[in-house]
């Protein structure tokens, strides 16, 4: 039975996430307090194989006192040797805010803090940060839109949850932000740039046109080479160390690019290699 515990700030996207999963065969269940998720795992495995795949949301809103109860959970999961993955969604505190005060929710914490949402928003932080550490997956959805948070559930978990390491690509421009889940970052700024031709500056690395002027220089095929030959080589670190997911960032000005073709030529090399690998260009429709 693949388990999947589904964690992470409110407003984060849990959610969403649980709305992919589903699309993709899992059974889910949202809001279980934690002291119930050793009782739910056997059950789950008891019924068969109906219950192949379950994911299970627990979070804050069971109340702070309640949700700490999540780490001795885990703890006795482990022991009994109950197999689970860890799924947690994260974004920034000032997103957080704006989600909650956009849709006019209110937050599970804010009657401890007499409504302030950027007290509750700090407090849910500190009280999730043991499990976050603990985490197999980690998304931050600050910068992705719905479908970008659906696509990547999708892909991430098509497969197998106990399947080897999984290689997650993602392209992105530095005046935007960075991604804050990626394990490893490289800017490609040094590379020649395709903004600065008329007749590429629209166009982005998933077009044929932009490709060939990324890769023409001879620096941009030996940054190529050098990366596939330095991260082929940690992979197989990062699983003997027990990574489930490794995520690596390509970063240039805007997203559209350079970091475009690098993120994609790096899934296609993973693929071409037979790992587990997803792709996403964060902020290629960003103008």
């Amino acid at each position: 039975m693949e388990f999947l515990i589904v964690t992470g700030l409110s407003g984060a996207g849990k959610s969403q996430a649980v709305h992919a999963l589903e699309d993709i065969g899992f059974y889910c269940v949202d809001n279980l307090p934690p002291q119930l998720l050793s009782t739910f795992y056997s059950l789950c495995q008891q019924a068969g194989e109906k219950f192949g795949r379950v994911a299970v949301v627990t979070d804050i809103r069971g109340g702070q006192d309640v949700f700490r109860t999540l780490t001795a959970t885990l703890e006795e999961l482990h022991r009994d040797e109950r197999p689970y993955k860890i799924l947690f969604l994260d974004a920034a505190d000032s997103v957080l805010i704006n989600r909650f005060k956009e849709t006019r929710r209110k937050h599970p914490l804010a009657d401890y803090f007499m409504g302030s949402l950027d007290q509750a928003v700090q407090m849910e932080r500190s009280v999730l940060k043991p499990v976050q550490e603990q985490a197999d997956f980690v998304i931050d959805t600050s910068l992705l839109s719905p479908a970008q948070l659906k696509k990547q559930i999708s892909t991430l978990f098509l497969g197998n949850v106990s399947d080897a390491l999984a290689i997650h690509c993602i392209s992105f421009g530095f005046k935007y932000g960075m991604p804050t889940e990626a394990d490893l970052v490289f800017d490609v700024r040094c590379l020649p740039n395709p903004f600065y031709v008329k007749e590429l500056k629209n166009l982005t690395g998933l077009d044929e046109p932009v490709r060939e002027y990324v890769m023409r220089w001879e620096q941009s095929q030996e940054v190529a080479k050098r990366l596939m030959n330095l991260i082929d080589y940690m992979l197989p670190l990062y699983l003997e160390e027990g990574k489930s997911q490794l995520v690596v960032a390509m970063g240039c000005t805007g997203g559209k690019h350079r970091s475009v073709t690098f993120a994609q030529l790096l899934y296609e090399h993973f693929c071409q290699e037979g790992k587990r690998a997803s792709v996403n260009h964060r902020d290629i429709q960003k103008r």
